[in-house]
């Protein structure tokens, strides 16, 4: 394994981490099966965000004694309300939860202390000056958690954070789908340009090649999640590049952006830490991803996420919505976390007029309207999944 310096911290983490949220649910010889493999793998860093009580319960067990070896990412603002998760804001609720988190996992500090699931304008300056904030900043006084972190899914906020100066870490969703920019070049020429490859290797949204870039100036690291897709970049049929990409490529295209510090790898097998942590021996060619992107003619009729497909007249962020989508139907039990993600989104699927305007815009051809009303029946009108759909 090898390990990266995590940000202007000082903190070194392994480049593979392991994501914790495929722990909830196991039975305690399966959860400590995985960790056992993760750590003889020589995985350091652990994203625990899961406020479910067994899980915390369960991971404490099983990291009994080798506390010294971890480097633990808690998240502040993940709470348990009536037997189910919730983001809270509510300081009486996140002392608790982050009481909790210290108590069940047998230790007295925390390295990372992330600021959990913060996607909108309005929830930025709420965590940015309010007393969570003052709260997480007395924590790191004291010494009960190390460094600051901030989790989100947009690139503007995830700037913002970086260049704060006390967002030491920024967790944020990347893979090369989630990046893609189609460029203005009709895609047949592009495809039939031997350099096709690499040119759509660099073209990514601005916006998110500008937060890597400011992460990176600024000594700010991202800590990865969503590296394979919740699984769809691991699949043909559910890939938008119309190929799968292996776990190495995954893993390879997160570690050579800007300020990555680790890809966390979500694992509900020994065999999936494995398969992740052989990226440390894989080859040159093993890594490579640019020949699924000279495949990329395949994603006709799939959301890539480019938002070409832009502007909305209800103001619907079409990509985020088709995100979430693709999370919800790629799973057979969709995380807690797609469902509050969605229900976060100012405007979503129901405002959608069907005005077919998007289509016309869409160099994929994707169906958006049926789309928009697949998501209403996945997520329901409150954005609550919906087990049967």
């Amino acid at each position: 394994m090898r390990y990266r310096l995590l940000g202007r911290s000082g903190i070194r983490v392994s480049e593979i981490g392991l994501g914790c949220e495929q722990l909830q649910g196991k039975e305690y010889p399966v959860l400590k099966a995985i960790v056992d493999t993760a750590i003889d793998c020589g995985v350091t860093l652990f994203d625990v965000f899961m406020p479910e009580p067994t899980v915390r319960t369960y991971l404490g067990r099983a990291l009994a004694g080798r506390r010294d070896q971890i480097v633990i990412q808690g998240h502040i603002g993940s709470t348990w309300k009536d037997g189910q998760y919730a983001v809270s804001r509510d300081m009486r609720e996140n002392r608790k939860a982050f009481d909790d988190l210290l108590e069940r996992l047998g230790t007295d500090y925390i390295d990372i202390g992330m600021l959990h699931f913060v996607d909108t304008e309005e929830d930025f300056f709420r965590v940015s000056v309010g007393e969570l904030f003052e709260y997480v900043r007395e924590l790191k006084k004291s010494g009960t958690i190390k460094v600051i972190g901030m989790s989100t899914h947009e690139a503007s906020l995830a700037k913002r954070a970086a260049e704060s100066g006390v967002i030491d870490v920024v967790m944020f969703s990347l893979n090369p789908a989630f990046d893609l920019l189609p460029t203005n070049v009709p895609m047949g020429e592009l495809m039939a340009d031997e350099n096709a490859a690499s040119s759509m290797q660099n073209q990514i949204d601005p916006n998110r090649a500008e937060l890597y870039q400011s992460c990176e100036q600024h000594g700010t690291a991202i800590t990865v999640m969503k590296a394979y897709m919740a699984g769809r970049l691991l699949s043909a049929g559910q890939s938008p590049f119309g190929s799968a990409l292996t776990p190495a490529q995954c893993i390879h295209y997160a570690l050579t952006r800007p300020a990555v510090a680790s890809a966390l790898i979500g694992c509900e097998t020994p065999d999936e830490v494995r398969a992740a942590a052989a990226y440390e021996t894989a080859t040159d060619m093993e890594k490579d991803f640019s020949e699924v992107f000279r495949k990329t003619l395949a994603v006709e009729g799939k959301c890539v996420y480019c938002n070409h497909c832009l502007p909305c007249p209800s103001r619907i962020d079409i990509a985020q919505v088709n995100k979430y989508l693709d999370l919800a139907t790629a799973v057979q039990k969709i995380p807690e976390t797609v469902s509050a993600h969605y229900r976060a989104l100012t405007v979503n699927a129901e405002d959608c007029v069907l005005c077919g305007d998007c289509e016309e815009r869409c160099p994929f051809r994707v169906p958006v309207r049926q789309r928009m009303e697949d998501a209403v029946r996945i997520f329901g009108s409150n954005g609550k999944y919906l087990e049967n759909a």
